[in-house]
């Protein structure tokens, strides 16, 4: 039997946009989470992300993963067979073994549909970057989850990178002047829709406003398809409202990995490699052009795992995200801007401002 495409198996409820039996379900759903006290968690798409996503979510204490869905017979039931859970085939069947949240890892363009009809149902959803395939999706997703009252979170996971946050600490209180970043790699073996803006440089785009504190306003892109039918070459330059630089270097053409991350303030340069998670930075110059240098302290938690664990807690408090919706809608809206410029935003000349803590 040939594996049916997700949006065959969505089921009745996406289409028909919920009702009297959806009520029902919500107030089943939060009495068997009240009733068992661990949160009950479905995971939506077990390729590659979704099976990393499962895997964390059942080795998290106070969670117990229900179920899976995804169209692919034979990758399901492998995860599931690994993990001791339930494996489905469509989004109802996997709602409807009464998950309180769920997590979105299917491709792009089914995340709008798919996290609003679970989203309807009352559950809890965090959904893979990017948010959604445009803006007006994605600020749809977060218009439902605001009036339905149900926590959002969109997975920014290189914000849990411990050498990402060790930066995000040491810029506490800076006035920040730049930042680049280098993110490229090989030609990904995996199929994707999507070129090196919205598959890599959206991170970057997310941690330069979330380092910044500061929406990008001003976007310089240069793009270009070299062997990929979509591009796989960008060199993007940016000025927040704060009136910080920044630049990102990103492509498919590198041989090797490299993730890395300099910003200049008025007191320090920070260098950051996210891969071997070393972060250095340098500090105290002097007339002579002399300074010194030290090696921050960086920590060893797995990312994925440090970021589903703040989204159960964002649940289980009813606090904001860790990356909130609307986060995810503006990085989208940045990365949508590089692909299809339009002139550069000028409204806010200001100058730089401290970082956020």
């Amino acid at each position: 039997m040939v594996a049916k495409p997700f949006w065959a198996v969505l089921g009745t409820y996406a289409r028909s946009g919920g009702g009297p039996r959806a009520r029902g379900i919500i107030r089943t759903m939060a009495e068997a989470a009240n009733d068992s006290g661990a949160l009950r968690i479905g995971v939506i798409g077990v390729g590659i992300m979704g099976g990393n996503h499962a895997r964390v979510l059942a080795a998290i204490p106070g969670v117990e993963l229900v179920g899976i869905a995804d169209p692919d017979r034979s990758q399901r039931e492998f995860i599931a067979n690994a993990l001791g859970c339930k494996a489905v085939e469509s989004l109802d069947e996997l709602l409807a073994l009464g998950v309180t949240a769920v997590t979105i890892a299917a491709p792009t363009h089914l995340h709008h549909n798919i996290a609003l009809a679970c989203i309807a149902r009352g559950v809890h959803v965090l959904v893979e970057k990017p948010i959604a395939s445009t803006v007006e999706e994605g600020n749809a997703i977060v218009a439902a989850a605001r009036k339905a009252g149900v926590t959002l979170m969109v997975g920014h996971v290189e914000r849990f990178n411990p050498a990402v946050e060790a930066i995000k600490t040491a810029l506490r209180g800076q006035d920040i002047l730049s930042i680049a970043i280098t993110r490229v790699g090989p030609f990904p073996p995996r199929m994707s829709n999507v070129g090196v803006v919205i598959d890599l440089a959206v991170h970057d785009i997310d941690l330069i406003q979330w380092f910044t504190d500061s929406q990008i306003v001003e976007v310089q892109p240069q793009v270009r398809s070299a062997v990929a039918e979509r591009e796989d070459i960008a060199l993007l330059q940016f000025r927040t409202a704060s009136g910080v630089l920044a630049h990102i270097n990103t492509n498919w053409l590198t041989p090797f990995k490299a993730r890395n991350v300099t910003v200049a303030t008025r007191d320090k340069y920070v260098m950051g490699d996210l891969l071997t998670r070393q972060v250095t930075e340098c500090y105290g110059f002097q007339p002579d052009g002399s300074y010194s240098m030290r090696h921050l302290s960086v920590g060893h938690s797995e990312p994925l795992r440090s970021e589903m664990i703040g989204f159960i807690n964002a649940v289980k408090t009813s606090s904001a995200p860790p990356v909130t919706g609307e986060e995810g809608v503006a990085s989208l809206a940045i990365a949508t801007r590089c692909l299809d410029p339009s002139p550069a935003a000028t409204t806010d000349r200001k100058g730089p401002r401290l970082a956020a803590g």
